[in-house]
């Protein structure tokens, strides 16, 4: 398959401190890529850079080809693992809010028959995550998994691309968690999502995952640990059935086997 997202030679330094080195990676489109590696190694910082959040020091990163703006798109969504969600609107309110910033940006609220179009875009996504019926509620009123899936619809109402997850499930119990392991992976396919997944449950990355890398320093100097960042040091591809996903009205062939 094609590469969706190229990395190359990406680095990112503060100061004198380098978080991460010699980063390259090319990630194909479709597939499902854990990125497991110990606390403090560059894993989110990573996901920041390709996110937009943060400029790589150097280096360059591709999208489809094309140099990746430095700054937050549609093309990319993110879910965090404390849930980003406006605790002062409704569940339906906090899906508008995406869609009338980006639509109406001076004013931040849809009329008519925009908003009319917005409302179905929004209930459609809270159908897809298992939340249909709680349009109406405050986040205060829902679990933690309830939540997470709010927050997840969020990332997906505009469609990315590609969908960052940083530790999205670790605040949660090990029952609600399985549930999410099971939405994430039926969204993965019926979207046709590209995902790149930083965990630190080993499990969770290799169940989830069509590859999994570990993000570490391949050098150290105990007199200046500071001036070593970390990188890919074990990148492996995992075997994963081909799976049919919608597109539109037609059907398409996405190859996760993490097999180019």
């Amino acid at each position: 398959m094609s590469n969706l997202l190229s990395l190359q030679n990406i680095w990112v330094e503060y100061g004198d401190k380098v978080v991460l080195e010699r980063v390259n990676l090319d990630i194909a489109t479709g597939s499902f890529v854990s990125i497991v590696g110990p606390s403090g190694a560059g894993k989110s910082t990573l996901l920041r850079v390709i996110l937009g959040q943060e400029a790589p020091t150097r280096g360059q990163i591709w999208l489809d080809g094309a140099p990746l703006p430095p700054e937050c798109g549609p093309d990319r969504g993110v879910v965090f693992q404390r849930y980003s969600v406006f605790p002062h609107l409704t569940v339906l309110g906090n899906m508008l809010f995406g869609l009338e910033c980006a639509q109406s940006p001076f004013l931040s609220r849809l009329l008519g028959a925009h908003r009319r179009t917005a409302i179905a875009e929004a209930e459609a996504m809270l159908d897809a995550v298992g939340l249909g019926d709680s349009r109406d509620i405050y986040p205060a009123q829902m679990s933690g998994g309830m939540q997470q899936r709010l927050a997840i619809a969020q990332a997906l109402i505009k469609r990315p691309r590609i969908l960052l997850l940083d530790e999205p499930f670790g605040a949660l119990d090990p029952g609600i968690r399985a549930d999410m392991h099971g939405l994430i992976t039926r969204l993965w396919r019926d979207y046709a999502l590209t995902i790149i997944m930083v965990t630190h449950d080993i499990k969770e990355a290799f169940s989830l995952g069509t590859r999994v890398l570990t993000i570490d320093k391949r050098r150290r100097d105990p007199h200046a640990p500071h001036r070593y960042g970390a990188t890919a040091v074990y990148d492996l591809e995992l075997s994963r059935k081909i799976q049919p996903v919608a597109d539109g009205d037609k059907s398409i062939t996405v190859d996760v086997s993490g097999n180019n």
